[in-house]
């Protein structure tokens, strides 16, 4: 067993391709696992929608988990978002699959490492950002100036609307990644303590049942964060799509 807590987070090479532009875009482990995220989505639905005039438990399950998305959308943007609907709930499931995979002990949590969550947390500011100039033209910067201020305060909170919005991707990103990276080093810790008690044999092994049954709580509570944290980065995207609809405030 790896005595370090951080290797588990380690890109490795499956299968190694010419780079382009000077840009290393060999096949990973993390390109596998995001590979395997997505295929698992796919079949989840495949077997929950099949239209079965009455539905069984999988069909009951797949139709409350487009309720579930449909009901974010509307009740946090409203009816006319509805277009970005399937952008939202494929993101929700990618990050909530990923993070479920990434509880086996034998699999990678691409949603551990910065380059994924950057790299969408960057796609939805992009998207919000590309649709509210598309439907509201120039008009849509107006998100940085309230309305009915005293003219002095607008060199205040102008600045202050800009720094904020700007901070939307890195808020994001960073909290999946932390909340992802921090749980796994823990679950990795404890298993190294265990470990390290049943070795020493005697009761110092019979106190390995301390954090096992810690191992066991922190492994519900990891379980419990990987669907929290896929919602709260959909419901953060529904949030951050108001201002596509919504310009003045």
């Amino acid at each position: 067993m790896a005595n370090d807590p951080m290797k588990q987070f380690e890109i490795k090479k499956i299968l190694e391709l010419p780079q382009i532009a000077g840009q290393d875009i060999s096949f990973t482990n993390s390109s596998l696992w995001m590979v395997i995220g997505v295929v698992a989505v796919i079949v989840f639905f495949a077997l929950t929608t099949k239209g079965k005039l009455i539905p069984g438990r999988m069909q009951s399950l797949g139709e409350m988990s487009y309720e579930f998305i449909a009901n974010m959308v509307k009740d946090t943007t409203g009816p006319e978002a509805m277009k970005f609907f399937p952008f939202v709930f494929c993101l929700f499931f990618f990050i909530l699959f990923a993070n479920i995979i990434g509880m086996n002990p034998y699999a990678f949590t691409t949603t551990s490492h910065l380059a994924v969550t950057v790299a969408m947390a960057l796609f939805t500011i992009g998207i919000v950002i590309v649709a509210g100039i598309w439907k509201n033209g120039f008009k849509w910067f107006k998100i940085f100036v309230p309305s009915d201020l005293p003219l002095p305060m607008y060199l205040l909170i102008v600045p202050i609307e800009i720094i904020s919005f700007l901070s939307r991707p890195v808020t994001l990103a960073v909290r999946l990644f932390a909340n992802m990276t921090a749980g796994h080093v823990m679950l990795k810790l404890f298993a190294i303590f265990i470990a390290f008690l049943v070795g020493k044999g005697g009761l110092m092994a019979g106190a390995a049942i301390v954090p096992i049954i810690g191992t066991l709580g922190l492994v519900a509570l990891e379980f419990l964060v990987a669907g929290l944290q896929a919602f709260v980065f959909a419901i953060l995207t529904c949030v951050y799509l108001n201002d596509v609809y919504h310009v003045d405030h």
